[in-house]
């Protein structure tokens, strides 16, 4: 909370025009009401740089500060020791009292919570003393119309500015929530689920499958020779190869598909809606476009995959039965050769299926 680019300083700004509106519009309740006392003409100074100029100062002071979050928790304590002092400078008058310490302590409450309406508290009874040791003491328990009039611009307008800010901080909380919970199922290196999360769609899959009777398949992908690549090219290269896979993945698929990085160099992928036919048909053709990959730098670089497809049926007793499934017929493939497609119902060699024009 203590940087200058981070959430102190934004921290900072969020404070600003709640200050700007509240002071500036505070200023007519307290000038209205120490108006009929005898204030001198530094009181006076100071509650127009208070009302006026303290807002930007306190902006910049905190700002430009090493610490910009510390900062700003001064200039609130800061602001609860003024008003404090304008609370006893009015010789305690109800109605501009209680607007002033009360909307105070609402600032306080929005910006720390606990923590800081205790000390804001201190804040304001040092405030009320040094007031009354500078301007003497008194107890004026009538409010004037005036002074009701004046009070009301600060009883609406401020709840509103503060509300604003916060719901507007409430919105960037919700974004970043559901920025982390995206991060929390993403692969960060493809961009692809990670393992976790494509593990629970797998579930659920599984359970649609069963309860609608409807097909799917699923598919895992090997990178073959991955280790080669990695030692030969090395990690930066490697890094590549798999990010251009997630690539490949993303256009070849459709919509509905769901493809993740199993682990290392390892890729799954659920086909909903599809049979298994249409899954090989598929998955050779990401083959072959994988394989058809060149880069110019690396004339040498050549990617094949191994892939193992499962078909849902009503045989299978779980989804890591049917993940086991997908497993062995990737075995199968890499056994047979690798860089081809093969399926977990059939015995057959692995398909090599072309594609419709």
């Amino acid at each position: 909370m203590d940087n200058r680019s981070g959430k102190g300083l934004s921290f900072v700004k969020r404070i600003y025009l709640p200050r700007v509106i509240g002071l500036g519009i505070g200023l007519f309740s307290v000038a209205a009401a120490v108006a009929p006392l005898s204030l001198p003409a530094w009181a006076w100074g100071l509650l127009l740089f208070n009302g006026l100029l303290w807002p930007h100062v306190a902006y910049q002071w905190a700002s430009r500060s090493a610490a910009p979050y510390q900062a700003e928790q001064r200039n609130l304590l800061l602001d609860s020791l003024l008003g404090g002092f304008w609370a006893a400078a009015m010789h305690f008058n109800p109605l501009p009292t209680v607007t002033v310490l009360s909307m105070m302590t609402m600032n306080n409450v929005a910006a720390g919570g606990k923590r800081l309406i205790m000390h804001g508290a201190m804040a304001q009874l040092v405030g009320m003393l040094l007031a009354s040791v500078l301007l003497g003491t008194g107890l004026q328990l009538n409010a004037t119309p005036l002074q009701i009039y004046a009070c009301l611009p600060m009883l609406t307008l401020y709840p509103l500015a503060l509300g604003w800010v916060c719901y507007r901080l409430a919105i960037k909380l919700g974004e970043h929530k559901r920025r982390l919970s995206a991060l929390s199922l993403t692969d960060s290196l493809t961009g692809l689920l990670n393992h976790g999360a494509w593990k629970d769609l797998l579930r659920l899959s599984f359970q649609a499958c069963q309860q609608q009777q409807s097909p799917a398949v699923i598919a895992l992908i090997d990178i073959d020779h991955f280790k080669t690549i990695n030692d030969t090219f090395g990690h930066v290269v490697g890094d590549g190869v798999l990010r251009q896979m997630s690539e490949e993945l993303k256009r070849n698929l459709r919509e509905a598909d769901q493809a993740g990085r199993y682990g290392g160099d390892e890729f799954c992928v659920i086909l909903p809606a599809t049979s298994e036919v249409l899954a090989c048909q598929a998955m050779e053709r990401l083959r072959e476009q994988v394989a058809s990959y060149h880069n110019p730098q690396l004339p040498h670089l050549r990617i094949s995959l191994s892939i193992g497809l499962a078909a849902f049926h009503t045989d299978l007793q779980s989804p890591e039965h049917w993940l086991e499934q997908a497993d062995k017929a990737l075995y199968s493939a890499k056994r047979r050769g690798r860089d081809q497609v093969n399926s977990a119902q059939g015995k057959a060699p692995p398909l090599r299926l072309a594609y419709p024009d």
